[in-house]
This record gives C-alpha cells, sequence and structure tokens, in this order.
C-alpha cells in the first residue's frame, strides 16, 4: 500500500506527469536536490514573508484554514488597475484639461466596467483568498464606480429629475448639488476608517487613502457650493489635482505588484509599516 501523501501541493504539480510526458517524481529515491527545490518553489509550499505578503496582498500577513494563495492568481492588481483606470481620467477631468467637463459623462463605461466591473470581481476573489481589508476596500469602491456611473446615465434620471425642463444643465441643479454633495461627505469618512487600518499596511497605501479623504472634502464643498449659487471651481480643480496625486501613487503601487508578480530582479520600496506597528495578537504573544 503506498504510503499517505504529505505534500498536497507538490502531488498538485506533478498529477499525471510520469516518465512518459517527462515528468519528474519528487518522491523518488534517485531526485536531484537541485531540481526538487526549484519544484518545492513552483508549489509554492515555501511562505513569504510578512513585508512581502503585505506588499502582493496589501493586507497585513493573515492564515487561512488551506493552502488556496497557492493555487489562485492575485486578484488585487486587477482591482488596482480598474480603479485607476476610472479615476486618473476623472482627474484629468476635474482639472479642465483640454476642454473636458460635465463630470466625466463620456467616460461612464469606464465608471462601469473598469471601475465597477473589475473591482468588484478583484473583491470577490480577495474575499475568497481570505483577506478581509483588501476584500471591502475593493467591493466598497467598485460601488462607489457603479453609482457614480448610474448617476450620470441618464437611464436613472438622478439628475434630471431635479430639473426635467432643461436636462442639459439639471447636474448644476442647486437642490441636486446639494444632495449630492452628503454622498462626497460619507465617501470621505469611509476612506479616513480605509486610511487609519492601511497604517498597518505601507506609506503608500496610507497615502492614497490620505489624499483621497481631502479630494472628497473638496468635492462635497464643491457640490454644497453650487447649492448656495456658487460655481467655485476652484474647489474642483483642487479635487482634480489632490487625485491626480493619488494616481501617481496608485500606479507606482500597480507597477510593483506586477514587478513583484513576475519575480522582477527590481525591488522597489512601498514604506512597509507591518513590522513598526505589530499586530495585537502579536502583542499578545509578548505579553
Amino acid at each position: 500500500m503506498a504510503a499517505p501523501n504529505h505534500m498536497p501541493d507538490v502531488e498538485k504539480d506533478h498529477a499525471g506527469s510520469g516518465s512518459v510526458n517527462g515528468g519528474y517524481d519528487l518522491h523518488h529515491d534517485h531526485h536531484d536536490p537541485d531540481t526538487a527545490l526549484k519544484r518545492l518553489r513552483t508549489a509554492g509550499s515555501i511562505s513569504i514573508t510578512p513585508e512581502l505578503f503585505e506588499k502582493i496582498y496589501l493586507s497585513p500577513k493573515n492564515r487561512v484554514s488551506n493552502n488556496i494563495r497557492s493555487t489562485f492568481g492575485n486578484p488585487t492588481p486587477l482591482a488596482l488597475c480598474g480603479f485607476l483606470l476610472s479615476l486618473t481620467p476623472l482627474s484629468n477631468i476635474l482639472l479642465g484639461w483640454r476642454g473636458a467637463g460635465g463630470l466625466g459623462a463620456a467616460e461612464v463605461g469606464v465608471y462601469y466596467f473598469f471601475g465597477g466591473l473589475l473591482m468588484v470581481l478583484g473583491s470577490l476573489l480577495e474575499f475568497i483568498l481570505g483577506n478581509t481589508f483588501p476584500f471591502v476596500v475593493f467591493g466598497s469602491f467598485g460601488a462607489f464606480w457603479l453609482s457614480f456611473g448610474a448617476t450620470l446615465t441618464p437611464y436613472f434620471n438622478a439628475s434630471i429629475a431635479y430639473d426635467p425642463t432643461h436636462p442639459a444643465q439639471s447636474s448644476t441643479n442647486p437642490t441636486f448639488a446639494s444632495t449630492f454633495a452628503y454622498f462626497h461627505v460619507y465617501m470621505g469618512v469611509l476612506c479616513f476608517v480605509y486610511m487609519v487600518c492601511a497604517i498597518r499596511t505601507n506609506i503608500v497605501f496610507v497615502l492614497i487613502f490620505a489624499t483621497l479623504v481631502a479630494a472628497f472634502g473638496c468635492l462635497a464643498a464643491f457640490f454644497f457650493q453650487i447649492g448656495a449659487g456658487v460655481a467655485n471651481m476652484g474647489l474642483q480643480h483642487a479635487a482634480g489635482g489632490i487625485t491626480f496625486v493619488t494616481c501617481l501613487l496608485g500606479w507606482y503601487l500597480f507597477l510593483v505588484q506586477l514587478l513583484a508578480s513576475v519575480d522582477f530582479p527590481l525591488n522597489l520600496p512601498v514604506g512597509d509599516l507591518s513590522r513598526f506597528i505589530p499586530g495585537a495578537s502579536d502583542r499578545a504573544k509578548t505579553e
């Protein structure tokens, strides 16, 4: 009777690969140590450091009940891609570059399918991997982009309902603007909560949420000003400039993630904070 297998990852990596197909059996008595080590690394049976885990998943290292992270790919860059391809054009639009405007209504498809679809998909995959923090962050921002896109879609009658006689100017209606402002107020509150939690990840992630707090504050103030009958374009441009800084940080983080995914020899820093701020469970162990 064959001995029980205690290395499920290795078996999975070599299932059905006999000598006829050029496979290599790690359980054979005459295996080569160097080749065996490479196979073990490929199978994902070695554990990564907390710093590398945080860089890859944007979450402090946690435990899951199985080895699922070595089975599925990392969904974090996918969600970041959706976020950046939505926010970067919007930041340029808020700045009014080359005559852009209208809260990016021309980009509504991007908000739905990059911001909404990719971020919700990435969120669900983070949930499967057991990464709670990025799961919540990506899911909530996916919902934000879907909500933002729906507000700009005439079918949903979000802004036109406030000024049906002038649909082209309904987004600047004082009542609509004052009402829409509260959404940005509480998105700023949400980003502040994320910023506090991100202190256990890295500096780049913290700065992304810090700039988003400021940007949503400017957008809320901008819409409240429209509600008061004042079109303060300075606040809109400030929001655009701040979100553009957010995007620069996000593109850098996206590059870091993809470089790590292909084991690129260039190791870019993100300012890891997990080692400086121990978790509650780690403190309990030391005490």
